[in-house]
Protein backbone atom coordinates (compact mmCIF):
# COMPACT_ATOMS: atom_id res chain seq x y z
CA UNK A 1 0.00 0.00 0.00
CA UNK A 2 2.87 2.54 1.01
CA UNK A 3 4.39 1.78 -2.29
CA UNK A 4 1.34 2.34 -4.36
CA UNK A 5 1.23 5.58 -2.67
CA UNK A 6 4.64 6.59 -3.26
CA UNK A 7 3.84 5.49 -6.73
CA UNK A 8 0.88 7.57 -6.78
CA UNK A 9 2.79 10.58 -5.71
CA UNK A 10 5.67 10.50 -7.96
CA UNK A 11 3.17 10.48 -10.95
CA UNK A 12 1.43 13.49 -9.50
CA UNK A 13 4.39 15.19 -9.22
CA UNK A 14 5.65 14.09 -12.85
CA UNK A 15 1.88 15.76 -13.88
CA UNK A 16 2.26 18.80 -12.13
CA UNK A 17 5.90 19.67 -12.56
CA UNK A 18 6.60 17.97 -16.24
CA UNK A 19 3.14 18.81 -18.48
CA UNK A 20 4.50 17.94 -21.87
CA UNK A 21 4.94 14.20 -20.23
CA UNK A 22 1.63 14.42 -18.98
CA UNK A 23 0.22 15.78 -22.02
CA UNK A 24 2.76 12.73 -24.07
CA UNK A 25 1.44 10.21 -21.93
CA UNK A 26 -2.25 10.98 -22.69
CA UNK A 27 -1.88 11.60 -26.06
CA UNK A 28 0.04 8.15 -26.80
CA UNK A 29 -2.84 6.40 -25.15
CA UNK A 30 -5.47 8.39 -26.82
CA UNK A 31 -3.57 7.36 -30.14
CA UNK A 32 -3.85 3.82 -29.63
CA UNK A 33 -6.87 4.35 -28.56
CA UNK A 34 -7.98 5.60 -31.73
CA UNK A 35 -6.08 3.42 -33.72
CA UNK A 36 -8.06 0.36 -31.56
CA UNK A 37 -11.29 1.70 -32.36
CA UNK A 38 -11.09 2.97 -36.02
CA UNK A 39 -9.37 -0.41 -37.38
CA UNK A 40 -10.22 -0.53 -40.98
CA UNK A 41 -11.36 -2.60 -43.61
CA UNK A 42 -13.29 -2.79 -46.61
CA UNK A 43 -16.69 -2.68 -47.91
CA UNK A 44 -16.56 -3.66 -51.58
CA UNK A 45 -14.08 -1.06 -52.83
CA UNK A 46 -14.72 1.49 -50.00
CA UNK A 47 -12.63 1.49 -47.01
CA UNK A 48 -14.69 1.59 -43.77
CA UNK A 49 -14.42 0.65 -39.82
CA UNK A 50 -14.20 -2.53 -39.48
CA UNK A 51 -18.01 -2.34 -37.17
CA UNK A 52 -19.47 0.30 -39.59
CA UNK A 53 -18.27 -2.84 -42.25
CA UNK A 54 -20.87 -4.97 -40.04
CA UNK A 55 -23.74 -2.96 -39.66
CA UNK A 56 -23.24 -1.91 -43.79
CA UNK A 57 -23.02 -5.74 -44.89
CA UNK A 58 -26.20 -6.32 -42.33
CA UNK A 59 -28.51 -3.56 -44.21
CA UNK A 60 -27.74 -5.31 -47.73
CA UNK A 61 -29.01 -8.20 -46.92
CA UNK A 62 -31.94 -6.95 -44.89
CA UNK A 63 -32.50 -5.61 -48.11
CA UNK A 64 -33.10 -7.89 -50.50
CA UNK A 65 -33.53 -11.08 -48.26
CA UNK A 66 -36.82 -10.84 -50.01
CA UNK A 67 -35.61 -10.80 -53.39
CA UNK A 68 -32.52 -12.50 -52.57
CA UNK A 69 -32.85 -16.28 -54.11
CA UNK A 70 -34.42 -14.73 -57.38
CA UNK A 71 -31.42 -12.50 -57.98
CA UNK A 72 -29.09 -15.54 -57.36
CA UNK A 73 -31.25 -16.88 -60.45
CA UNK A 74 -30.70 -13.62 -62.72
CA UNK A 75 -27.32 -12.88 -61.87
CA UNK A 76 -25.75 -16.38 -62.41
CA UNK A 77 -28.93 -18.02 -65.16
CA UNK A 78 -29.75 -20.57 -63.01
CA UNK A 79 -25.99 -21.60 -62.45
CA UNK A 80 -25.72 -20.91 -58.71
CA UNK A 81 -28.50 -24.31 -58.32
CA UNK A 82 -25.78 -26.22 -60.09
CA UNK A 83 -22.96 -25.14 -57.53
CA UNK A 84 -24.63 -26.07 -54.62
CA UNK A 85 -25.90 -29.24 -56.02
CA UNK A 86 -21.84 -29.97 -56.53
CA UNK A 87 -21.15 -28.84 -53.03
CA UNK A 88 -23.71 -30.90 -51.38
CA UNK A 89 -22.49 -33.94 -53.48
CA UNK A 90 -19.07 -33.40 -52.06
CA UNK A 91 -20.44 -33.12 -49.06
CA UNK A 92 -21.69 -36.89 -49.57
CA UNK A 93 -23.54 -36.70 -45.75
CA UNK A 94 -24.73 -40.12 -44.42
CA UNK A 95 -27.27 -40.34 -41.98
CA UNK A 96 -26.92 -39.04 -38.44
CA UNK A 97 -24.87 -36.32 -39.64
CA UNK A 98 -24.83 -33.11 -37.63
CA UNK A 99 -24.46 -30.06 -40.05
CA UNK A 100 -23.81 -26.51 -39.75
CA UNK A 101 -24.94 -24.04 -41.82
CA UNK A 102 -23.11 -20.67 -41.67
CA UNK A 103 -24.67 -17.70 -43.53
CA UNK A 104 -27.32 -19.92 -45.46
CA UNK A 105 -30.54 -17.64 -43.90
CA UNK A 106 -32.91 -18.42 -47.01
CA UNK A 107 -32.12 -22.15 -46.86
CA UNK A 108 -30.82 -23.52 -50.04
CA UNK A 109 -27.93 -25.35 -48.60
CA UNK A 110 -29.98 -27.19 -45.90
CA UNK A 111 -33.08 -27.88 -48.15
CA UNK A 112 -30.43 -30.03 -50.66
CA UNK A 113 -29.12 -31.37 -47.33
CA UNK A 114 -31.95 -32.75 -46.52
CA UNK A 115 -32.92 -34.40 -50.39
CA UNK A 116 -29.52 -35.63 -50.23
CA UNK A 117 -30.19 -37.91 -47.05
CA UNK A 118 -33.80 -38.40 -48.42
CA UNK A 119 -32.88 -39.48 -51.43
CA UNK A 120 -29.97 -41.61 -50.19
CA UNK A 121 -29.84 -45.44 -51.23
CA UNK A 122 -29.83 -47.57 -48.19
CA UNK A 123 -31.33 -47.57 -44.47
CA UNK A 124 -32.18 -43.90 -43.82
CA UNK A 125 -33.73 -44.60 -39.96
CA UNK A 126 -31.28 -42.54 -38.20
CA UNK A 127 -32.16 -38.77 -37.16
CA UNK A 128 -29.57 -35.97 -38.83
CA UNK A 129 -29.30 -32.30 -38.33
CA UNK A 130 -29.35 -28.82 -39.30
CA UNK A 131 -28.70 -26.03 -38.04
CA UNK A 132 -29.13 -22.94 -39.72
CA UNK A 133 -27.36 -19.71 -38.66
CA UNK A 134 -26.95 -16.12 -40.14
CA UNK A 135 -26.26 -12.95 -39.13
CA UNK A 136 -29.32 -11.43 -40.57
CA UNK A 137 -32.98 -12.21 -39.17
CA UNK A 138 -34.72 -11.34 -42.03
CA UNK A 139 -32.63 -13.43 -43.89
CA UNK A 140 -33.89 -16.52 -41.67
CA UNK A 141 -37.11 -15.41 -41.57
CA UNK A 142 -37.41 -16.13 -45.38
CA UNK A 143 -35.92 -19.62 -44.96
CA UNK A 144 -38.14 -20.56 -42.09
CA UNK A 145 -41.23 -19.40 -44.38
CA UNK A 146 -39.61 -21.61 -47.29
CA UNK A 147 -38.76 -24.39 -45.31
CA UNK A 148 -42.79 -24.42 -44.26
CA UNK A 149 -44.35 -23.65 -47.74
CA UNK A 150 -42.17 -26.54 -48.88
CA UNK A 151 -42.93 -29.26 -46.51
CA UNK A 152 -39.21 -29.46 -44.98
CA UNK A 153 -40.67 -28.92 -41.08
CA UNK A 154 -42.62 -32.10 -40.61
CA UNK A 155 -42.41 -35.99 -41.40
CA UNK A 156 -39.06 -35.68 -42.23
CA UNK A 157 -35.73 -37.49 -40.25
CA UNK A 158 -33.53 -34.43 -40.61
CA UNK A 159 -34.15 -31.55 -37.01
CA UNK A 160 -34.14 -27.71 -38.83
CA UNK A 161 -33.05 -25.18 -35.90
CA UNK A 162 -32.75 -21.51 -36.95
CA UNK A 163 -29.82 -19.43 -35.05
CA UNK A 164 -29.38 -15.84 -35.18
CA UNK A 165 -25.96 -15.94 -35.00
CA UNK A 166 -22.52 -13.75 -36.09
CA UNK A 167 -19.95 -16.68 -37.57
CA UNK A 168 -16.77 -14.61 -35.81
CA UNK A 169 -18.90 -15.46 -32.27
CA UNK A 170 -21.01 -18.36 -32.00
CA UNK A 171 -23.00 -19.16 -29.24
CA UNK A 172 -22.69 -23.00 -29.73
CA UNK A 173 -20.30 -25.95 -27.67
CA UNK A 174 -17.20 -26.95 -28.48
CA UNK A 175 -17.27 -30.37 -30.74
CA UNK A 176 -20.09 -30.29 -31.16
CA UNK A 177 -21.06 -31.10 -35.29
CA UNK A 178 -19.08 -33.16 -37.58
CA UNK A 179 -19.46 -30.59 -40.85
CA UNK A 180 -19.84 -27.21 -41.36
CA UNK A 181 -20.81 -25.57 -43.87
CA UNK A 182 -20.54 -22.12 -45.32
CA UNK A 183 -21.87 -20.85 -49.29
CA UNK A 184 -21.13 -17.50 -50.48
CA UNK A 185 -20.70 -16.05 -46.94
CA UNK A 186 -17.30 -15.84 -45.96
CA UNK A 187 -16.46 -13.21 -48.16
CA UNK A 188 -19.31 -10.97 -46.40
CA UNK A 189 -17.53 -11.26 -42.40
CA UNK A 190 -15.08 -8.22 -41.11
CA UNK A 191 -12.67 -10.83 -40.18
CA UNK A 192 -12.26 -13.92 -42.30
CA UNK A 193 -9.38 -16.25 -39.81
CA UNK A 194 -11.92 -15.61 -37.09
CA UNK A 195 -14.78 -17.41 -38.81
CA UNK A 196 -12.37 -20.04 -39.82
CA UNK A 197 -11.39 -20.19 -35.85
CA UNK A 198 -14.62 -20.55 -34.77
CA UNK A 199 -15.65 -23.55 -37.50
CA UNK A 200 -12.62 -25.23 -36.23
CA UNK A 201 -13.95 -25.24 -32.64
CA UNK A 202 -17.48 -25.88 -33.34
CA UNK A 203 -16.45 -28.87 -35.74
CA UNK A 204 -15.85 -32.01 -33.73
CA UNK A 205 -12.70 -34.17 -34.30
CA UNK A 206 -12.84 -35.65 -38.03
CA UNK A 207 -15.50 -32.99 -38.99
CA UNK A 208 -15.02 -31.27 -42.52
CA UNK A 209 -14.96 -27.53 -43.49
CA UNK A 210 -16.86 -27.20 -46.48
CA UNK A 211 -17.20 -23.65 -48.42
CA UNK A 212 -18.48 -22.59 -51.70
CA UNK A 213 -17.26 -19.07 -52.52
CA UNK A 214 -16.95 -16.87 -55.65
CA UNK A 215 -13.24 -16.75 -56.20
CA UNK A 216 -10.49 -15.48 -59.34
CA UNK A 217 -10.61 -16.78 -62.18
CA UNK A 218 -7.91 -19.06 -63.38
CA UNK A 219 -8.15 -18.86 -67.36
CA UNK A 220 -10.80 -17.71 -69.49
CA UNK A 221 -12.79 -14.70 -70.75
CA UNK A 222 -11.74 -12.66 -67.67
CA UNK A 223 -12.67 -9.60 -69.08
CA UNK A 224 -15.99 -10.33 -70.38
CA UNK A 225 -16.96 -11.77 -67.12
CA UNK A 226 -15.95 -7.97 -65.43
CA UNK A 227 -17.88 -6.55 -67.77
CA UNK A 228 -20.84 -8.60 -66.64
CA UNK A 229 -20.55 -8.30 -63.46
CA UNK A 230 -20.33 -4.76 -62.76
CA UNK A 231 -21.95 -3.49 -65.89
CA UNK A 232 -24.77 -5.77 -65.73
CA UNK A 233 -25.64 -7.22 -62.43
CA UNK A 234 -26.06 -3.78 -60.77
CA UNK A 235 -28.47 -2.75 -63.40
CA UNK A 236 -30.38 -6.26 -62.82
CA UNK A 237 -30.70 -5.67 -59.31
CA UNK A 238 -32.58 -2.06 -60.42
CA UNK A 239 -34.74 -3.93 -62.47
CA UNK A 240 -35.38 -6.95 -60.36
CA UNK A 241 -35.13 -5.68 -56.65
CA UNK A 242 -35.71 -2.11 -57.00
CA UNK A 243 -32.15 -1.42 -55.93
CA UNK A 244 -28.46 -1.60 -57.85
CA UNK A 245 -26.24 -0.46 -54.28
CA UNK A 246 -25.96 -3.95 -52.77
CA UNK A 247 -25.54 -5.67 -56.12
CA UNK A 248 -22.54 -3.12 -56.73
CA UNK A 249 -21.25 -4.34 -53.07
CA UNK A 250 -21.98 -8.22 -54.17
CA UNK A 251 -20.25 -7.67 -56.93
CA UNK A 252 -17.02 -5.44 -55.23
CA UNK A 253 -16.49 -7.75 -52.59
CA UNK A 254 -16.04 -10.75 -54.60
CA UNK A 255 -12.80 -8.91 -56.07
CA UNK A 256 -11.75 -8.03 -52.99
CA UNK A 257 -11.80 -11.71 -51.77
CA UNK A 258 -8.44 -13.44 -52.03
CA UNK A 259 -7.61 -16.13 -54.32
CA UNK A 260 -7.97 -19.73 -54.21
CA UNK A 261 -4.58 -20.19 -53.03
CA UNK A 262 -4.36 -17.67 -50.02
CA UNK A 263 -7.77 -18.91 -48.84
CA UNK A 264 -6.51 -22.46 -48.73
CA UNK A 265 -3.10 -20.79 -46.50
CA UNK A 266 -6.03 -19.23 -43.97
CA UNK A 267 -7.83 -22.40 -43.46
CA UNK A 268 -4.61 -24.32 -42.79
CA UNK A 269 -3.83 -21.46 -40.34
CA UNK A 270 -6.76 -21.93 -38.26
CA UNK A 271 -5.96 -25.48 -38.23
CA UNK A 272 -7.14 -27.47 -40.47
CA UNK A 273 -5.44 -30.10 -42.55
CA UNK A 274 -6.22 -32.16 -45.73
CA UNK A 275 -7.21 -28.56 -47.04
CA UNK A 276 -7.87 -28.66 -51.19
CA UNK A 277 -9.94 -26.27 -53.58
CA UNK A 278 -11.69 -27.12 -56.73
CA UNK A 279 -12.26 -24.94 -59.04
CA UNK A 280 -16.09 -24.63 -61.01
CA UNK A 281 -16.87 -22.63 -63.99
CA UNK A 282 -13.20 -21.65 -65.01
CA UNK A 283 -12.79 -20.35 -61.23
CA UNK A 284 -16.01 -17.96 -60.85
CA UNK A 285 -16.04 -20.20 -57.62
CA UNK A 286 -14.73 -22.92 -55.86
CA UNK A 287 -15.33 -25.24 -53.04
CA UNK A 288 -12.75 -25.17 -50.55
CA UNK A 289 -12.59 -28.25 -48.28
CA UNK A 290 -11.00 -29.15 -44.93
CA UNK A 291 -10.33 -31.65 -42.32
CA UNK A 292 -10.18 -30.72 -38.28
CA UNK A 293 -8.31 -33.53 -36.94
Amino acid sequence: MALRRSLFRLIATSKTRNGLCKVKYYSSQTDTQTEREKKKTHFGFETVDEDEKTKKVHKVFETVADKYDLMNDVMSFGVHRLWKDMFMMMLAPTPGTKLLDMAGGTGDIAFRYINYLKNRAGPNDVRSSVTVSDINQSMLDVGKLRAERQGYTKDSMVDIDWVCADAEELPLPDDSYNAYTIAFGIRNCTHIEKVLEEAYRVLRPGGRFLCLEFSHLTNGPLQVYDQYSFQVIPVMGQIVAGQWQPYQYLVESIRQFPDQEKFKTMIENAGFRQVTYENISFGVVAIHSGFKI
